[in-house]
């Protein structure tokens, strides 16, 4: 086995509460890396099409990378995968903090789920020995409570030498099996979207808690340390921004340049929320972080805690740093510019264990249908949800956490509420295949219509476009609102990224650093000679194997609805984003041609499957 893993996933079947060690083939971890690359393929492999998302026969994996917990930079990161209840697509979640590389550490790779409990569980790992547990005493619990609970009942131990209990868990609103739920971690990281919660709540898996102090191998330590002391010195392109404030540092500019969306994708921030770029400034939000702190060995440590100083309904409140995602779909999306109130609802779905992108946009679409009249006070149980209203907010979300009256209507998203309220509702309803669109605006960032609408986890911007290239001398640049000739450089970017997920890496630090760190650490770490070249391969070849879970399931991303509102048909007509409509059907027409994808059916051809080693896939698709 090459280095960088430690060889090994474990198999759990919840049905039959049978456990059982699993080496992959190393060919395995060649061709896919790691995360969601390998997760796709054994899913393909080992999952049939059309199963219930919700039902036994989903698999759910806590995979990491061969990065994850190396000298490498943030290689810190896991992926939870399945097919998503949210979109019935591909689904993948990805999170940083410290259980990715105390996976590792407790001796595996991965863990992959089958079949369903039939009272609430959780699983502890401790240095290889894995064993499912009842869970009754948790289940309800939130997730910081279910994390310091199995803290102690795993018996944490410190030193140098001592073991620390990391726990992935879900809270209420996966065990009430909310579509927008997300697993969380380090009570404030959530690999939040597509409904993976959901998941783990179905099967009453209420954590994974791990334990251990194994060594991960790696085939060059002295280079991978070399390499890190070399690149942590040169830093570039979003580092000093992460650095210094983290995410929330573009709230405000970003309201005011139409890159974050403002009243439910229908306003704009100079004129709907002219007081954004004030309330919402940099340094006025950052004043509320008491301590910074970075997920396992980070070089930017872009996370914090704060509290609320000022008198007021949320003194003494302490939460997680508020990130930027959070902070548009609850802010700008809502219309509130209240920070300590926004940190209210940051924490409430850190505990409840929402994913805050998904809740936050259904909160707006459900503010936009009660000021249409779509929905009224009978309706809402007396919640008055006009814009700006915070404490409606916050009411709402305790609501959708309980799945109490209109709580119960909205907890499993936008697509889902607006089939259940109908009266046009569903124009309000911002999502693509049920995925509700995430705070970047394609307006402002056309590649990203290509992503949201292409990509296996539909509406998603961590997946890679031409306008968020990667740190690299000589990198083409382009206009951005040129819409023809871009399909290559959006591929080669969205190859770029599938390789750092898969690897266990941040998406910051390919923000961050120069790209060839990447490849670089990749062959220090597992002794494969892995250059670019080698990385676009990789990465193209997991972008097949997810495509092709999806075609699988009878889903072409061709046939997904776009809202117009994403892509300014019709256009705006104030703000910076006026005029702008982009071209999605050049775009998605140029990408299909880069991929080799069937411009109608986007059916990859025989000879490109086959190029990349997916015969079985080719066999599939073309018989």
């Amino acid at each position: 086995m090459a280095r960088g893993y430690m060889g090994r996933i474990l198999n759990v079947d919840l049905t039959t509460r049978t456990l059982r060690d699993e080496v992959l083939d190393e060919s395995l971890y060649r061709d896919f890396l790691g995360g969601y690359g390998i997760g796709a393929k054994l899913l393909y492999d080992r999952m049939a099409p059309g199963v219930d998302p919700l039902g036994p026969d989903n698999l759910l994996g806590f995979f990491t990378g061969p990065l994850t917990g190396t000298p490498t930079i943030e290689g810190n990161r896991f992926v939870v995968f399945c097919k998503s209840p949210l979109t019935d697509t591909w689904a993948d979640a990805n999170c940083g903090g410290t259980f990715g590389p105390h996976l590792k550490m407790a001796g595996y790779d991965g863990v992959l789920v089958s079949g369903m409990a039939t009272a609430p569980v959780y699983l502890a790992i401790d240095n290889g020995q894995a064993e499912l547990r009842d869970a009754g005493f948790l289940w309800g619990k939130d997730s910081n409570e279910t994390e310091d609970l199995l803290t102690e009942a795993m018996g944490e131990s410190k030193g140098a030498n001592g073991k620390a209990v990391e726990v992935a868990c879900i809270g209420p609103a996966g065990e009430k099996l909310s579509l927008l739920a997300a697993v969380m971690n380090d009570k404030a990281r959530a690999a939040g979207r597509a409904g993976v919660g959901a998941v783990m709540g179905s099967k009453k898996l209420k954590a994974i808690a791990v334990t251990g102090n194994a060594q991960i191998p790696v085939h060059d330590p002295d280079k991978a340390q070399q390499l890190r002391r070399q690149y942590i010195k040169s830093t570039g392109g979003a580092y000093e921004l992460l650095n210094q404030y983290g995410t929330i540092g573009i709230t405000g500019d970003s309201a005011m340049s139409g890159d974050s969306p403002v009243k439910n994708w229908g306003g704009v921030g100079p004129v709907d929320f002219p007081g954004a770029r004030k309330k919402f400034h940099q340094d006025t939000l950052i004043a509320y972080q008491d301590r910074k702190y970075g997920c396992w060995r980070c070089t930017i440590a872009c996370g914090g805690e704060m509290s609320v100083k000022e008198k007021g309904p949320y003194q003494g409140l302490q939460s997680h740093k508020v990130e930027y995602e959070t902070a548009a779909a609850w802010g700008t999306m809502t219309l509130t510019d209240d920070f300590p109130a926004i940190m209210q609802m940051n924490h409430l779905c850190n505990l409840y264990g929402f994913d805050t992108i998904g809740a936050g946009c259904t909160a707006a679409f459900a503010v936009e249908c009660y000021e249409n009249g779509l929905l009224t006070k009978e309706d809402t149980g007396g919640l008055e949800l006009n814009w700006g209203n915070a404490e409606a907010l916050i009411e709402l979300l305790r609501k959708m956490a309980a799945r109490e009256g209109i709580g119960d209507v909205l907890a499993d998203g936008v697509r889902k509420a607006a089939a259940a309220i109908g009266k046009g509702s569903e124009a309000y309803a911002i999502h693509i295949q049920g995925s509700e669109v995430p705070m970047h605006d394609p307006k402002f960032q056309p590649g990203l219509a290509t992503t949201y609408k292409m990509d296996a986890t539909p509406a998603r911007h961590t997946q890679g476009h031409e306008d968020m290239p990667p740190v690299l001398d000589g990198w083409p640049e382009h206009d951005k609102y040129t819409y023809t000739g871009k399909g290559e450089l959006h591929k080669q970017c969205m190859e770029m990224v599938h390789v750092v997920n898969a690897a266990g890496v941040c998406l910051f630090a390919y923000m961050s650093y120069d790209w060839n760190f990447m490849p670089d650490f990749l062959t220090a770490v597992t002794g494969w000679d892995i250059d670019t070249d080698e990385c676009y391969r990789i990465g193209e070849r997991i972008a097949n194997i997810r495509h092709a879970f999806n075609l699988r399931e009878g889903l072409n991303p061709l046939q997904f609805e776009v809202p117009p509102r994403l892509i300014g048909d019709p256009p705006q007509t104030e703000g910076n984003l006026r005029g702008i409509t982009v071209d999605i059907d050049t775009q998605v027409r140029d990408y299909c041609d880069a991929m080799g994808w069937d411009p109608v059916t986007s059916v990859p051809s025989r000879e490109r499957l086959l190029a990349l080693g997916l015969d079985q896939v080719a066999r599939d698709l073309h018989g």
